[in-house]
């Protein structure tokens, strides 16, 4: 996408409708997909749409949220902007979730909402919202146009905003005689924004010089990074780090693949769901160099005791984020990628670290990421490492929804490099994973892109099937079904006596509504999540028997359409192991 210094003028002497420079500022910015859910008061951008078919796709999702989890689709696996746009009222308040996800998580994208004409603003006119008010605790930043002459400005500053430091969303709410108003416009307006000064965060030399003394010192070094590796495009410079220094590396739920899941330095993810030793190394580290994270709570758990005998490095482009959650010995506010550069061109590796590495080969080998392979039927963990290893040596992009399958698939898909996981963390949206498979597939049609979803969080979104048919775009679903919300069963049964608490999502006269066993024949199995999916146009299966697994995946990988995999698993299985909230490694679950 170009950046704003090197975009070619577009310059006319013609008025323009609003509409029409809203859509020319989004070729200008190079944008090339836009998912768009019309209404009464987006109409004129959507016929401003059409008018540029040759240079820009509009991918209509079935739902709003569809189209705000596929532009992040298409964000988070590009590195560019994500582009939604959704009528007034109810198709804004549809935005609401996706762009709090957004905001989260860091993603760029720009929300352009219609609204209600200005002269009835304010008076509870057809479907108004007030959706900036709605949304500005949300947004990275937001706008109400209320002069056609600022659209095309806002436009670039919105692109500015989105794209510059700590990457986030803005919301662009356009009534619609603004829309229709006209003007000759200046897409080269300079920006106006007198509260935001994008200062050139770089690691001073010094800094660099003292933490390269801190690594050389140190006697059981961790990095622990996340989101933001992946956002400075700083994978290259981890892995050239870890090269040098043989340091270990546990990567968030955010940063998978920022480093490959399968090297030898990994400790996979840590936290609530981590491996053990994982958590066991960021428990004895002597230096813990934290880059690109936030310290979130489901990471820490016990803050007071998480790190608590380490020295802690802290490199971060967000100043708002050092020191927030824990004290840094050494905060950087730095872009990573240049910081991480640096440091390469002198670090030396610690003097000794045979004996860390030998300590956490054992802990690898006393608790690694298992399950019980002698089962009989299909595990969910085993479903996802037999994906990851049919797919290991193919460019694949993995989507999830939110749940138990969301952490076996952290655990268990070996993720290779950066932007092939795509999944809602900060906020944990159930219903993420379709739509933003739709994005991710949009953005990159020649790839493999595998939904790995479970039934309660696929049908929030189940609508963008459709989208997937219509656009023909052949996303492939992996339904770990088991009958459940499978984590808050899980909750229930470790800390509410297993008391089933409206968790059970069949028919309540069948005998599983209260709990007892796992007798469901997949007759009965509800709703039929092969027959929704043919409804759609899509290829589907559903497989029960262990023997057939392996052939049914490759049945869905090489299938050129899209195609649903219905996998029969049991409920009564647990993510393990599980630090409890608030708690420490001293309390991990291990069983």
């Amino acid at each position: 996408m170009a950046t704003i210094e090197t975009l070619p003028k577009r310059t006319t002497t013609e008025p323009t409708s609003g509409a029409d420079i809203v859509v020319q500022a989004l070729v200008n910015h190079g944008v090339d997909t836009v998912f768009a859910y019309p209404g009464g008061a987006s109409i004129p951008l959507h016929q401003a749409l059409t008018r540029f078919r040759d240079r820009l796709r509009v991918i209509l999702p079935r739902h709003e949220q569809g189209a705000g989890f596929a532009a992040q689709g298409y964000a988070r696996t590009t590195g560019k902007i994500g582009v939604c746009m959704a009528t007034s009222g109810p198709g804004a308040t549809n935005l609401v979730t996706t762009i709090a996800d957004a905001k989260l998580d860091s993603i760029p994208m720009i929300a352009i909402t219609g609204q209600v004409g200005t002269p009835v603003i304010g008076t509870d006119a057809f479907q108004e919202t007030p959706i900036v008010e709605v949304c500005r605790s949300v947004t990275k930043h937001h706008y109400l146009v209320t002069d056609v002459e600022d659209i095309a400005r806002i436009i670039r500053e919105a692109f500015h905003l989105a794209t510059t430091g700590r990457k986030g969303p803005v919301l662009i709410d356009l009534p619609k005689n603004i829309q229709m108003a006209k003007t000759v416009p200046d897409y080269d307006a300079p920006m106006d924004l007198p509260g935001y000064h994008v200062e050139n965060r770089l690691a001073a030399a010094e800094q660099i010089v003292e933490l390269a003394a801190l690594i050389r010192r140190s006697r059981q070094p961790v990095i622990y990074t996340g989101g933001g590796l992946v956002a400075s495009e700083a994978s290259e410079e981890l892995r050239e780090l870890v090269r040098k220094t043989g340091i270990p590396v546990t990567t968030t739920l955010m940063g998978l693949g920022g480093f490959p899941g399968d090297d030898p330095l990994s400790l996979d993810m840590p936290g609530m769901h981590g491996s053990v030793y994982a958590n066991y190394a960021l428990d004895e580290t002597d230096l813990l160099l934290a880059f690109g994270v936030r310290f979130d709570d489901r990471v820490t758990g016990k803050v007071a005791e998480f790190a608590s005998r380490a020295k802690i490095v802290h490199v971060e482009i967000d100043p708002s984020e050092v020191n927030k959650i824990k004290e840094a010995d050494l905060a950087i506010v730095s872009d990573l990628r240049y910081a991480l550069a640096e440091l390469n061109k002198i670090v030396e590796p610690p003097e000794d670290l045979t004996d860390w590495h030998r300590k956490i080969a054992e802990w690898k080998k006393a608790d690694p990421l298992g399950y019980d392979r002698g089962f009989r039927g299909i595990l969910p963990q085993h479903a996802i490492a037999e994906l990851s290893r049919l797919t290991r040596d193919r460019d694949t992009i993995i989507t999830t929804g939110v749940g138990q399958h969301q952490m076996w698939t952290a655990q268990h898909f070996k993720f290779r490099r950066p932007r092939r996981h795509v999944t809602s963390a900060g906020l944990g949206t159930m219903g993420f994973g379709l739509p933003s498979a739709v994005g991710a597939k949009a953005a990159h049609p020649d790839m493999l892109v595998v939904d790995i979803d479970g039934d309660g969080s696929i049908l929030m979104n189940i609508q963008e099937m459709a989208t997937c048919h219509c656009e023909k775009l052949p996303v492939k679903v992996m339904l770990l079904n088991n009958m459940h919300l499978g984590m808050v069963v899980q909750w229930e049964d470790r800390f509410h006596a297993a008391n089933r608490a409206h968790t059970y999502l069949g028919p309540i006269d069948h005998p599983e509504a209260i709990g007892q066993g796992n007798g469901i024949t997949p007759e009965q199995r509800y709703p039929d999540f092969v027959a929704i999916a043919k409804g759609f146009g899509w290829n589907g299966r559903r497989v029960c028997e262990k023997a057939e697994l392996t052939e049914a995946l490759e049945e869905m990988i090489n299938t050129p359409g899209a195609f649903l995999l219905d996998v029969q698993v049991p409920y009564q299985e647990h993510v393990l192991p599980m630090i409890p909230s608030g708690m420490t490694v001293r309390e991990l679950i291990r069983d």
